[in-house]
């Protein structure tokens, strides 16, 4: 009988899996290895070239490398991301595991106290109350770590992975029609330096990936040259550390600091300036949920303190948060 009652305890425990390390996870260890290590020789290998190699086909081919090392980068970080949400999932199961455990030894030895008087009425009652009891405890261990796997299954889910930019062919063209054919050509100017938009009301940014996008104005524009800066930057509980370690409101106010514009410290507070609509979003403007805050740098794109600050699609959930909606700061 007491057999029986613990079969539902060892179901629960075997559909957790045992929180050990999958071989996946080694290949996409190896798979960073080996994509950082491809990009630095490339790059090494250009840099080397250029320096007996001048004129226009120089200047591109060195545009190239630069582009595509930022691709390059982009595809690390996300897979940084990726690697430290799986490793948080392991985490969680192990955690379960452990505790539906605790859970079944404790059953054992009550019901083990309680088996000499399993063959009366009053035993089996107290021996299946004893195994109830139990139960309850496990299904709600389990239902905790589901909802932690949901949670980071959501997390996974707004990680978008960047598309490598095609790299065309080299031209034999003047340097000023390299320079306008393939863009920056510099790896500061990567993150364009702010320059009037055509029609004279916004600033032009360009984003890691090569495409560009309009600001509202300087400052919007400056604040998110600087959030895009941090790329890489760990997370860390109540930083508002450049470079060394931000949280999501840390990352934002830091940002439009530096643009002369002051937010209040907590993600929920920073609902500030002009509200936006999500057909009208522009560089600068935040999404702002109850407990969290992310920049939006156009095209669909935002930047935000996850671990680390990294660039992800545009969206409106966030692991169970209320969204305030999207604000325009310098509005």
């Amino acid at each position: 009988m007491i057999d029986l009652l613990a079969a539902p305890l060892e179901t629960l425990i075997r559909s957790l899996g045992t929180g050990c390390p999958s071989p996946d996870t080694d290949s996409l260890d190896s798979g960073i290895a080996s994509l950082s290590d491809a990009s630095r020789q490339v790059t090494d290998g250009v840099t080397a070239l250029t320096d007996a190699w001048s004129g226009p086909a120089s200047e591109a081919a060195l545009d190239l490398t630069v582009r595509g090392a930022a691709a390059a980068g982009s595809m690390i970080e996300h897979a940084g991301a990726l690697q430290s949400l799986a490793a948080e999932a392991q985490a969680s199961v192990a955690r379960g595991v452990a505790e539906l455990q605790t859970i079944m030894a404790a059953f054992l030895t009550g019901a083990a106290a309680l088996a000499p008087a399993a063959l009366t009425p009053p035993g089996q009652s107290a021996l299946i109350a004893h195994a109830t009891h139990h139960l309850d405890s496990a299904l709600a261990v389990h239902a905790r770590v589901r909802a932690e796997l949901d949670a980071l299954a959501a997390r996974v889910g707004a990680l978008v992975v960047p598309e490598v930019p095609a790299l065309p062919s080299l031209p034999a063209s003047p340097d000023a029609a390299l320079r306008g054919l393939f863009g920056p050509t510099t790896p500061e100017q990567l993150v364009d330096p702010a320059s009037p938009g055509t029609d004279g009301t916004g600033t032009l940014v360009t984003l890691p990936d090569g495409s560009t996008a309009m600001a509202p104005n300087e400052r919007a524009a400056g604040a998110v040259r600087f959030a895009l800066a941090q790329q890489g930057t760990p997370y860390v509980w109540g930083g508002t550390t450049p470079g060394q370690g931000l949280d999501c409101s840390g990352l934002t106010q830091s940002a439009y600091g530096t643009a002369g514009v002051d937010l209040p410290r907590l993600a929920a507070d920073q609902a500030v300036g002009s509200p936006v609509s999500a057909e009208d979003l522009m560089p600068g403007d935040l999404a702002v949920w109850d407990g969290h805050v992310a920049m939006v740098v156009g095209n669909g794109q935002m930047v935000e303190a996850g671990d680390p600050v990294s660039v992800s699609a545009v969206r409106t959930s966030n692991v169970g948060m209320s969204f305030h909606g999207f604000y325009r700061p310098t509005a």
